[in-house]
């Protein structure tokens, strides 16, 4: 399952990013369900839609339905705007994150039970912190620790 959410972001990562590099002035927006999970992310032209509630109103209507949609910045990560900008919802929305009205965040999937959110990232943390010696490791889960591939 793991395996196959990060194939599915890399996946979504490239394909947006090809959207970026033809047309600079593209918003995304993130469809919502009523588990507050995302379920899908489009692409609109900033002049059909740059707020979330144009975005809204222009999806629910091309698509002809009355579901939520949240803007989302393909800039954003870990609460940190990658061009300098200001970051907008804590992280880009990928399929299976949960929107978190409270925090107005995009909140991936918790992989491990023992990991615990960050709540400046809103990302998932090791209670052990990674090793940083260029190596490469796995989490296990049974034994709360980094094992060496």
């Amino acid at each position: 399952m793991e395996q196959l959410v990060r194939l599915v972001e890399i996946l979504c990562t490239f394909f947006h990013r090809q959207e970026r590099t033809q047309d600079n002035t593209m918003a995304h927006f993130a469809k919502i369900d009523e588990n507050n999970l995302v379920v899908s992310v489009v692409v609109v032209s900033d002049s059909d839609a740059n707020n979330d509630a144009d975005g809204q109103a222009f999806l629910n209507n091309l698509y002809k339905t009355t579901h939520v949609w949240k803007q989302t910045s393909y800039n954003t990560n870990a609460n940190v705007h990658l061009l300098g900008g200001t970051a907008f919802r804590k992280n880009y929305a990928g399929l299976g994150y949960t929107y978190d009205a409270v925090r107005d965040a995009f909140i991936p999937p918790k992989i491990y039970n023992s990991w615990t959110l960050n709540e400046t990232t809103c990302l998932y943390e090791p209670p052990v912190a990674h090793p940083n010696d260029g190596n490469m490791y796995t989490w296990n889960e049974d034994n709360k620790e980094w094992v060496q591939e």
